[in-house]
């Protein structure tokens, strides 16, 4: 019975680290609220994955406001526009609301879905010409599911999404290395 216990642990173990080893590098993200950090999946989306480290290393979004916070549901940042509270009624709409350069691809997978602590790509209808906007999912969303490409999963500081709201800034964003 030990044997077999201990033969159960080590194939979790192996499980367990062979899902680590799937996923690609960790970002944190600093906000007036507190930071988390959220681990990439660079395997199933990478062109999505260095597109964000791409704009997170330029510091795209450094400064930045959250432009859409809905308890239950998601947090949303990712529009250059929010960086002036006289452009709010903009904030999350039109060409002016990306960096301008789509992804081009829609990296959707029935692997990663929308369970609490997702990250996702946003679009306005078109998941290849998501660009810029990302969201944090704050509940399970099988809703979303195929619509929208999950590239990361936050592993750390999971209790500060739920906090955030709409014009709470990300003062910096970094790719850990």
């Amino acid at each position: 019975m030990t044997r077999r216990l201990s033969a159960l642990v080590v194939i979790v173990l192996l499980a367990a680290a062979s899902v680590r080893a799937q996923t690609g590098p960790v970002i944190v993200v600093e906000t007036t609220k507190g930071s988390f950090a959220f681990e990439t999946y660079d395997n199933e989306a990478p062109k999505t994955v260095t597109h964000v480290m791409q704009l997170v290393r330029q510091g795209f979004y450094d400064g930045q406001r959250v432009h859409r916070a809905l308890a239950g549901f998601v947090v949303q940042w990712g529009d250059p526009q929010s960086q002036h509270t006289t452009k709010e009624a903009d904030w999350g709409r039109g060409a002016a609301a990306s960096s301008g350069q789509p992804i081009g691809v829609a990296e959707i997978s029935r692997r990663w879905t929308h369970t609490r602590g997702a990250v996702a790509m946003a679009h306005a209808g078109d998941p290849r010409f998501a660009d810029s906007q990302m969201y944090v999912t704050l509940a399970t969303r099988p809703d979303l599911n195929g619509k929208y490409a999950v590239f990361g999963h936050v592993i750390s500081g999971a209790d500060i999404p739920e906090k955030i709201q709409k014009g709470d800034v990300i003062n910096k964003m970094y790719v850990m290395e």
